[in-house]
């Protein structure tokens, strides 16, 4: 299983990460701008930032480990599950979501 320390460290790898909160939860921003957030234990999940078209994919895929809720329609971002995403797949799914929200000095 995924853990918040694992989200932690892979996010860490990219250029300016740090550790913050968003709706008091622990969450990750780039340049002071919020891009991944734990949701509380009763919620469960991660928010992830993403484009609608890559949302849209992900659910439309079946992988159990992508949903999301009422709340986020038509918003940016995923929900993934922690005990189910593949490392490699959430590493690729924070990247993403890092460079929508890095300032253009640290993608380019």
């Amino acid at each position: 299983m995924t853990t918040w320390e694992d989200v932690v460290r892979l996010a860490s790898a990219l250029p300016e990460v740090e550790a913050a909160t968003w709706y008091r939860t622990p969450a990750l921003k780039v340049a002071g701008k919020r891009f991944a957030r734990l949701r509380t234990e009763a919620e469960g999940g991660l928010v992830v930032m993403c484009g609608l078209d890559e949302k849209a994919a992900l659910l439309d895929s079946g992988d159990a480990a992508f949903f999301t809720t009422p709340h986020y329609d038509g918003h940016g971002s995923i929900i993934v599950d922690l005990e189910r995403v593949d490392v490699d797949q959430l590493r690729e799914l924070l990247e993403e979501a890092w460079r929508r929200k890095a300032p253009r000095r640290l993608t380019t």
